[in-house]
C-alpha cells in the first residue's frame, strides 16, 4: 500500500482518535482500549513501510498523547514489579540502544587513555587514586597480599558502604544528564580512565593478572551498571540538547522517564556485585578456575539482560503488531 492510499484511508479514524484523546475522561476504558489497539497496528505498519515519513512521527506522537490519557490514572497490578525489569527495562534498553553503545565507547576509550597515561608515567596513578590508595596499595603487594584492600573492612559494613556508593555514581551518571549529556560523558571518562589506571598500575608490578580476576569478579557487574547507567544521563541530556520532531518539554519529559527506567534498572545489579565485592572478592585463594568463572556468568548475564533481551522482546513486539495490522485488513 502507497502511503498517500494508507493515509487518504485512515485519516478520518485518525482525526476522531484525536476527539478520543480530547475527551479520554468522558470516553468508556473499552473505546479507549480498542482505539490505543487500532493506532498501535497503524503505527507498526507505518514504521515498517514509511519509517521516515511524517506520518509515522504524527501517529507516534497520537499513539503516545492515547497511551498517557490511558494509564495515567491506572492502578498498577502487583506483577508490574516483575515485568518491570522483565519487559519494560529490557525494551526501554532498546529504545536506547545507540545510547548504550556511545556510552560503552566512551568508558573503553577512558580505560585506554588511563592504561596509556600510566605506562607513560609512573605517577599517573597517583593524581587519580590519591597518594594514601597508591601507598596502601604498594604496602600492600610488598606484604604479599596486593589485594588486601577488599579484606580491610567488615563484609556487612563494607557491603552497606559500597553498595550505596556505586548506586550514587550511577544516579550522578543521570542526573548529570540537566548539566547536558556531556557532563554524563565526563562522569564516565572519570571512572573510565581510573580503571585504566588501576589495572595499568598492577602490570607495572607484574600482578595483571591476580587483579584482574579480583578486579572483574565484581567489577563485570558493577563497571557494566555504570556503563548502562552513563546510557540513562545521555537520554536525559540528549532529551532537552536535540529534541529532534518533539517540542523540548515533551522530548526532556520522555528522554527523562526512559532514562530513570534505566538507572532504576541497574539498583538489583549494584546490589550483587556490592555483594560479591564484600563477601567473595577478599577471598583471594579461591581457585582460579571459580573466579574467572563467576566472571565469564557475570558477563553472559550483563550482555544477555541488556543486549540480546532487549532485541529479542522488540523483535517478538513488532511481529505481534504487525500481524494484528494485517489481520485488520484482512476483516476490511
Amino acid at each position: 500500500m502507497k502511503e498517500v492510499s494508507f493515509i487518504k484511508r485512515n485519516i478520518d479514524k485518525w482525526k476522531a482518535m484525536e476527539d478520543t484523546v480530547d475527551e479520554a475522561y468522558n470516553v468508556s476504558p473499552d473505546v479507549l482500549a480498542d482505539a490505543y489497539q487500532e493506532l498501535t497496528a497503524d503505527l507498526a505498519f507505518s514504521q515498517t513501510h514509511f519509517p521516515d515519513a511524517r506520518i509515522t512521527v504524527y501517529l507516534n506522537n497520537l499513539a503516545s498523547a492515547l497511551h498517557n490519557k490511558i494509564y495515567r490514572n491506572k492502578r498498577e497490578k502487583r506483577s508490574r514489579i516483575i515485568t518491570f525489569w522483565t519487559r519494560e527495562v529490557p525494551l526501554t534498553m532498546w529504545e536506547a540502544r545507540r545510547l548504550l553503545l556511545a556510552s560503552f565507547l566512551i568508558f573503553v576509550v577512558s580505560v585506554v587513555i588511563g592504561v596509556l597515561s600510566t605506562l607513560g608515567d609512573a605517577d599517573f596513578p597517583r593524581l587519580i587514586m590519591g597518594d594514601g590508595y597508591v601507598d596502601m596499595t604498594l604496602n600492600n603487594i610488598e606484604k604479599g597480599e596486593p589485594m588486601g584492600v577488599y579484606g580491610s573492612e567488615a563484609e556487612s559494613p563494607m557491603f552497606f558502604q559500597i553498595t550505596l556508593n556505586n548506586i550514587m555514581v550511577s544516579f550522578r551518571c543521570f542526573v548529570a544528564g540537566l548539566l547536558t549529556s556531556f557532563m554524563t560523558g565526563f562522569i564516565l571518562m572519570q571512572n573510565g580512565i581510573m580503571v585504566g589506571a588501576f589495572q595499568a598500575f598492577f602490570y607495572q608490578h607484574g600482578l595483571l593478572w591476580e587483579s584482574s580476576l579480583a578486579i572483574w569478579l565484581h567489577g563485570t557487574i558493577e563497571i557494566s551498571s555504570i556503563v548502562v547507567a552513563g546510557a540513562a544521563g545521555l537520554s536525559l541530556g540528549n532529551g532537552w540538547l536535540m529534541p529532534g520532531t518533539y517540542t523540548r518539554l515533551e522530548s526532556f519529559r520522555r528522554g527523562a522517564v526512559r532514562g530513570m527506567k534505566i538507572v532504576v534498572g541497574t539498583v538489583p545489579l549494584f546490589i550483587i556485585a556490592g555483594f560479591i565485592e564484600s563477601f567473595v572478592t577478599r577471598h583471594t585463594d579461591l581457585a582460579d578456575g571459580v573466579r574467572l568463572s563467576i566472571i565469564v556468568l557475570s558477563l553472559f548475564f550483563v550482555v544477555s539482560y541488556f543486549v540480546v533481551l532487549p532485541w529479542h522482546l522488540y523483535g517478538r513486539k513488532k511481529k505481534q503488531e504487525y500481524g494484528n495490522q494485517e489481520n485488520r485488513e484482512t476483516e476490511d
